[in-house]
Order: structure tokens, then sequence, then C-alpha cells
């Protein structure tokens, strides 16, 4: 699925989730720092070498939603810090991945 399919930083399909997120690997401890443009900022402590940060990406998000890894899958951006990640029927939504960017 292309990147420009969703609208935002997230979308909903169905009972599917799809975050579009800027990930940095590498960073001092995991955790979720805010919106840069349509995506959301991830960090993430796994070094981005032999697919080690896609695997710790796809565990914390599952950690963060209540679901097992295996309904967690990068679905574009394998290679790169720009990544979509669908989850599949999310548990719970945790507010810092919920954040939006409205203007009054």
């Amino acid at each position: 699925m292309p990147d420009s399919a969703l609208n935002g930083h997230f979308r909903w399909e169905g009972a599917d989730l799809l975050l579009r997120l800027r990930v940095s690997p590498q960073a001092s401890r995991d955790q979720v720092s805010g919106l840069l443009a349509d995506r959301l900022k991830v960090a993430i402590t796994a070094p981005p070498i032999d697919g080690k940060a896609n695997a710790h990406l796809v565990k914390y998000i599952g950690k963060q939603f209540g679901v097992a890894k295996s309904r967690v899958e990068v679905v574009n951006g394998q290679a790169s810090r720009r990544k979509t990640v669908r989850i599949s029927d999310p548990r719970k939504l945790p507010k810092c991945f919920m954040v939006t960017n409205k203007k009054h």
C-alpha cells in the first residue's frame, strides 16, 4: 500500500490500524516524541542493523497496543526510517500514538 493512501499519521482499515512513523534507531530509550509533519516520531533503542530495529519496533508497538508481535507488521519502509506499520485489532490505544495536529 502506498504511504499516500494514509491521511495524517494513522488510519483505520476495518479492525486494523495503520500508523505512519519516523523511526529513530539506537536511541537512549524507547519512546514516542510527537508528530513530524504527517508521521509520528518513535525512538527505539535497537541499532539499525540486520533487521534488529524493525524487530524491536514490532515488539515495542505490540506491547503498547496490547497485541502479540505477530499482529504487528512493517508494511512499508523496511529499510527506511519512514515506515508504515499495520496493527491487527489493537486491544488498547495509547494516547501518545493517537495525537493530532488539529489547528483551531
